[in-house]
């Protein structure tokens, strides 16, 4: 294999460069404020509608009434696409996004949240 004599100009000047990509595990990642994470839920503001289930286009979401006027969401982390729709149309504001997304598990089950 032959090195070419026009390549060793630019190898050498992007060594010398500053790297595009961000070391994520040593350096903090910047999360943007208008980031929709992993989901919140507020069990004392929930009415029991189930607008949030009726919108959600991945059929993430599902609220189950544990009591009077108290209701638990079960939301399945592996299918929800982190598109907002539950939180724009919850009218009592009992859902939210959060800006977690280290989200990773080892097994499918564990994304199987009940909030």
């Amino acid at each position: 294999m032959k090195f070419s004599g026009k390549m060793l100009p630019y190898l050498l000047k992007m060594m010398m460069k500053k790297t595009d990509t961000v070391l994520y595990p040593s350096v903090e990642a910047h999360v943007r404020s208008r980031f929709r994470g992993s989901l919140k839920f507020d069990s004392e503001k929930c009415i029991g509608c189930k607008l949030c289930v009726r919108v959600c286009p991945s059929n993430a979401i599902e609220i189950i009434k544990v009591e009077d006027k108290l209701f638990k969401a079960v939301v399945r982390l592996d299918k929800c696409i982190f598109c907002g729709q539950c939180v724009d149309t919850c009218p009592k504001d009992a859902l939210k996004n959060t800006k977690d997304f280290e989200l990773a598990r080892p097994d499918r089950a564990s994304l199987t949240v009940e909030i």
